[in-house]
């Protein structure tokens, strides 16, 4: 008897995306049971087909049986096909795996007998065709560039589209372009009428030069072809499916020029206006301002960094609050971004802000552009002095004649070269002796903050007085902005309370404070004003107050406060 023969044969182990998979399953005896695998990551387009051949060469019989199916990448990866079986005299037989690679999708060749055969059930010729459309090829680093994706049909129906491989866009910036409703248009593709639908818009900005790549899209179409008409007239369909690509697209960029590139660019491309805003010019001690650095226009908003000022030692200045109102449309991005630098004065006096220099790209005269503030000077009305530096033209040490050799010494001493030795040494028993020492002393220090630890309620009320005094210092820095100041003062007391009274925030009310402060000795009158006090900072956060009534609320609080300190036993 011949040996059985069962295997698996593809068309090709690696293919597109959007190409075909032929595989058949051929044996050589007539096996019976024929199950197939599964096909992770495919479809099925066509099959099973059966074909068999029997033949007889010089008195010796051949045969040949084969399973054939069609399949369609579903996404790009690696995928294996396992094994299909067949049983043969009682004995199972399989096939072996067959690993397949899915890569991007690959530019196909017009097939012409499909074409015909298609033109023949369609009854005309047929448009099925997904274009890329690129605004520019040629940009500069950060220039933005727009990629519409459209589907373009004629003579078929569309009935729904699945992604099967996403465009990656690799050294680009990128953000999608939504798309409320799908619209059909009438155009024309390579001279011909036909009907398009836009399916994706995207803008790019690339971050590198030279030649970037922007992988295809690549979509599963469902289709409905005309094959003909019925008896009674109408057209009648058959449905299918179809994988379109939008092939790779190369966009070659160009670097931003080097000659006349300024010092401070960070990579702005567009058009700019720069400003540096402060809030305010002339202050007091203890008042701050905000420094505004922002950008306004069209350009790679999101894409650069804006300069950094330089104060004075005097002016305390802090991290910048970064802020980004920038909308993105198939033009690119347009907006508005800022740094807000809070900046508070130390000492009395004038202070100059340096000006600031902004650089960009212009892509209009393709030249560099820097555009520079003005000097800001800032009046610190009161507060302490800064200590004066020394004069320039202070007198110089004089050194007289009889100070002239003063280093060069009139007598010679000796250092004997002999040394003691460390064993035996006062240092020797020092250390020796140290550790016994130093245990009992850490062993009482943290048995002591054992203890302390252990205290819940004691730690509870040196928090609470420690956060009271915080907020209440903050309240002092906020005088000048309403809604922190009230909602650090409104802290402030309430941890006061919890520090004296030992209470929780959920026993707060007004009637449990009353009755608890005059439980320890309070002023009655003391009392209804703290909580009087309490219930207007809520009031006050968003009812209009001036600057007299804020510094009178935090002049009250400190009285109430000072007063409950020395009533309350």
């Amino acid at each position: 008897m011949a040996q059985v023969q069962f295997e698996a044969r593809v068309s090709k182990n690696t293919l597109g995306v959007n190409e075909r998979l032929r595989i058949d399953f051929m044996m050589n005896v007539d096996g019976d049971n024929f199950e197939q695998p599964s096909f992770d990551g495919f479809r099925i387009v066509a099959g099973p087909s059966q074909q068999i051949s029997q033949s007889w060469v010089n008195g010796r019989s051949s045969f040949q049986k084969i399973y054939s199916y069609y399949l369609l990448p579903i996404q790009k990866g690696t995928f294996t096909i396992k094994q299909a079986s067949i049983e043969y005299n009682g004995q199972v037989y399989k096939t072996s795996p067959v690993k397949i690679t899915v890569t991007n999708a690959v530019a196909q060749e017009r097939d012409p007998n499909s074409q015909q055969q298609h033109q023949h059930q369609g009854g005309g010729n047929e448009i099925l065709n997904l274009v890329a459309e690129i605004s520019k090829t040629n940009p500069y680093i950060n220039q933005p560039i727009t990629v519409v994706y459209k589907l373009y049909f004629y003579g078929i129906n569309v009935t729904g589209f699945k992604e099967l491989a996403k465009p990656k866009y690799k050294d680009f910036w990128n953000q999608n372009i939504d798309i409320k409703q799908l619209q059909i248009e009438e155009g024309m593709y390579k001279g011909e009428h036909c009907y398009f639908v836009v399916l994706k818009k995207t803008i790019l900005y690339p971050q590198k030069s030279g030649n970037l790549t922007i992988e295809p899209l690549s979509l599963d179409i469902g289709i409905q072809v005309p094959r003909g008409r019925n008896m009674f007239g109408q057209i009648v369909f058959d449905d299918g499916n179809k994988t379109v690509s939008a092939g790779a697209k190369t966009i070659n960029v160009r670097a931003l020029p080097e000659a006349n590139k300024p010092i401070g660019f960070t990579g702005a491309v567009g058009k700019f206006d720069f400003k540096v805003t402060p809030s305010k010019t002339t202050l007091k001690s203890g008042e701050s301002l905000d420094l505004i650095v922002s950008a306004a226009g069209t350009g790679n908003m999101k894409l650069f960094t804006l300069p950094k000022p330089v104060v004075p030692n005097a002016l305390e200045m802090y991290d910048p609050v970064h802020d980004e109102k920038v909308s993105t449309s198939l033009v690119g991005m347009s907006g508005k971004i800022s740094d807000k630098y809070t900046i508070i004065p130390q000492f009395k006096g004038k202070y100059a802000i340096k000006p600031m220099e902004f650089s960009y790209f212009d892509l209009n005269s393709g030249s560099y552009k820097t555009i520079t503030s003005p000097e800001i000077m800032i009046d610190v009305l009161d507060g302490p002095v800064q200590a004066e530096t020394a004069a320039s033209n202070t007198s110089k040490n004089v050194i007289t004649k009889s100070e002239q050799f003063k280093y060069i010494k009139p007598k010679t001493v000796l250092i004997s070269t002999a040394k003691d030795d460390f064993y035996g040494s006062d240092l020797y028993y020092g250390l020796l002796l140290f550790p016994f020492v130093i245990l009992p002393i850490i062993i009482i220090a943290k048995k002591k903050k054992e203890a302390i630890d252990s205290d819940v309620t004691g730690n509870r009320i040196k928090m609470n007085n420690k956060l009271a005094k915080k907020y209440l210092s903050e309240a002092k820095k906020q005088l000048n902005n309403k809604e922190p100041f009230y909602i650090a003062l409104e802290k402030a007391m309430h941890n006061f309370l919890k520090a004296k009274l030992h209470i929780e925030t959920s026993e707060m009310s007004k009637d449990n404070i009353r009755e608890l402060l005059s439980s320890r000795n309070a002023n009655p009158e003391t009392v209804q004003s703290f909580i009087h006090l309490t219930e207007n900072c809520e009031f006050a956060r968003y009812a209009p107050a001036s600057s007299a009534s804020i510094q009178q609320d935090y002049d009250k609080a400190v009285l109430i406060i000072s007063e409950l300190e020395k009533q309350i036993v």
